[in-house]
């Protein structure tokens, strides 16, 4: 029901909005690094970005939640398993995203 989330505020409706989580960038980086670590390993890289990506996926999911951890998850899985792609730090972009929402949170208060 599109009004369970809202407050009627005389003519209008005003969202209420939780805090967001933001999860410890040293973890983000650290997870970054374990999925680019494939590339120390020549000869059995693609095999661990085979066995780490939905690993990865579900870390991604459960460190940021929601429809933007289920899309990040499907974007995560998408860069180790696609070859080449591992440079991208997934989990540090994604933090940032996170920090500038709560930034606007908190300004917004």
């Amino acid at each position: 029901m599109i009004l369970m989330n809202c407050i009627i505020c005389s003519s209008f409706f005003i969202m209420t909005k939780k805090k967001p989580f933001v999860p410890n960038i040293a973890l983000c980086i650290v997870l970054d690094i374990i999925g680019m670590a494939s590339y120390f390993i020549p000869a059995l890289g693609e095999v661990v970005d085979a066995a780490w990506a939905p690993i990865s996926a579900i870390l991604f999911y459960t460190l940021f939640g929601g429809r933007f951890g289920m899309i990040g998850g499907v974007l995560n899985f998408l860069e180790e398993v696609i070859p080449f792609t591992d440079a991208i730090p997934s989990f540090t972009i994604a933090w940032f995203i996170r920090k500038n929402e709560l930034d606007k949170w908190i300004a917004d208060k």
